[in-house]
C-alpha cells in the first residue's frame, strides 16, 4: 500500500513520504520579515556612476592630487637608498622591480600629461578658427596618432635618444619580418 508509510510515520523515519509538492514549498519564517528601511540604508553606491559625486575632470583631478607626485618622488628616493644598502639577494630583486615599476608609472603619467596638452592645444586652435568664422575641423584618430608620433620624435631628437629608439625599432621589425618569411629547406 503506497500511502501506508505516510499515515503511520507522520514524518518520522527515513521511509516517510511527504504530500506531493511539499518539498518545493518554502518553509514558514514565523512571520518575521526584514525591515525594508535597513535594506535601503545598506545599499552601496559606486561613485563612478553616481551623480552625487560630480563629473570627472582630469585637469581638476591632477591639480587636486598634485601633492601625490611629491610623495611618490620621496618614496622613489627612499627605494634608491635601500637599493644601495641591499646589493644582492631577494630583497635587491624586489627593490629593483619596485623602482622599475615606479619609473614606468612616472613615464606613463608624463605621457598622459603630454596627450592632455596636445588635446588642449587642438581644442584652442578649433576655438580660434570658430571665432574667425571658419568651420571647426576635428582630427581623425589616425591623424591624432600621427601628431603624437611626430611629437614623440621631436622629443627623442631633443634628448638625443632618437638613434637608439630607431635601432631598437628596426631590430623589432626585422624579427617580425623573419617570422613571416617562409622557412628555407637546407
Amino acid at each position: 500500500m503506497p500511502g501506508a508509510n505516510y499515515r503511520a510515520g507522520a514524518g518520522a523515519g527515513a521511509g516517510a513520504r511527504r504530500p506531493r509538492g511539499a518539498r518545493d514549498r518554502e518553509e514558514d519564517g514565523g512571520g518575521l520579515e526584514p525591515a525594508a528601511v535597513a535594506r535601503d540604508l545598506l545599499r552601496a553606491r559606486d561613485p563612478r556612476f553616481d551623480d552625487l559625486s560630480g563629473e570627472y575632470n582630469p585637469e581638476v583631478f591632477d591639480k587636486t592630487y598634485q601633492f601625490l607626485n611629491d610623495i611618490r618622488a620621496k618614496e622613489k628616493e627612499l627605494v634608491k637608498k635601500q637599493l644601495k644598502k641591499h646589493l644582492s639577494g631577494e630583497e635587491h630583486e624586489k627593490l629593483q622591480q619596485l623602482l622599475q615599476r615606479m619609473e614606468q608609472q612616472e613615464m606613463a603619467q608624463q605621457e598622459r600629461k603630454q596627450q592632455q596638452e596636445l588635446h588642449l592645444a587642438l581644442k584652442q586652435e578649433r576655438r580660434a578658427q570658430a571665432q574667425q568664422g571658419h568651420r571647426p575641423y576635428f582630427l581623425k584618430k589616425s591623424e591624432q596618432r600621427q601628431l603624437a608620433l611626430a611629437e614623440k620624435f621631436k622629443e627623442l631628437k631633443r634628448s638625443k635618444k632618437l638613434e637608439n629608439f630607431l635601432s631598437r625599432k628596426r631590430r623589432r621589425n626585422a624579427g617580425k619580418d623573419r617570422r613571416h618569411l617562409p622557412l628555407s629547406k637546407e
